[in-house]
């Protein structure tokens, strides 16, 4: 059965990254962007991140430009926004696209893995949600307007005994 760990993907400085390196990870996959009404949820990933990254969590930030143009910076521009404004520590890799025909092969998988609303494939905005368990599965997808420190409780029973609360 295919997983999240078979991917391969550009980093912001356009090296190869194996998601592979993630084995054994709890990971929350967003489409991210810096100009849209839910970019300030990268504060509540941050948080995500420092709070359960040691237990095992890890957030990997996608920027896309497919919604309202809302992603229009270079890989530079984008990850300097995401420190200066943000304090962003986790990964934000390459500008992808989530639909359509050019649309990164782990956004086909995920999109394959976790339907949305009405089992709809296609993500509708930015700031959509998968979580991963440590096997690399899909096991959830949330909506751009559930914010990230709703899921907590979720990312918690995947990390297992050590991150309960």
């Amino acid at each position: 059965m295919p997983s999240i760990y078979d991917f391969e993907v550009t980093g912001a400085r356009g090296e190869v990254v194996p998601l592979d390196r993630y084995r054994d990870r709890v990971l929350l996959v967003v489409n991210t962007a810096s100009f849209c009404a839910y970019t300030p949820q990268y504060a509540e990933l941050v948080e995500l991140h420092k709070a359960l990254g040691p237990l095992g969590l890890s957030v990997l930030a996608f920027p896309c430009n497919q919604f309202g143009a809302q992603e229009p910076g270079s890989a530079e521009e984008i990850s300097t926004f995401c420190r200066v404004a943000y304090d962003v520590t986790f990964p934000v890799f390459a500008r992808v696209d989530v639909n359509g025909p050019n649309a990164h092969p782990l956004y086909a998988f995920l999109t394959s893995a976790r339907r949305g609303i009405f089992g709809t494939r296609s993500i509708k905005w930015n700031f959509t949600k998968f979580l991963a368990d440590r096997d690399g599965q899909v096991v959830a997808r949330f909506a751009p307007r559930i914010r990230p420190r709703a899921l907590e409780p979720a990312i918690r029973k995947l990390l297992g005994p050590e991150a309960a609360l």
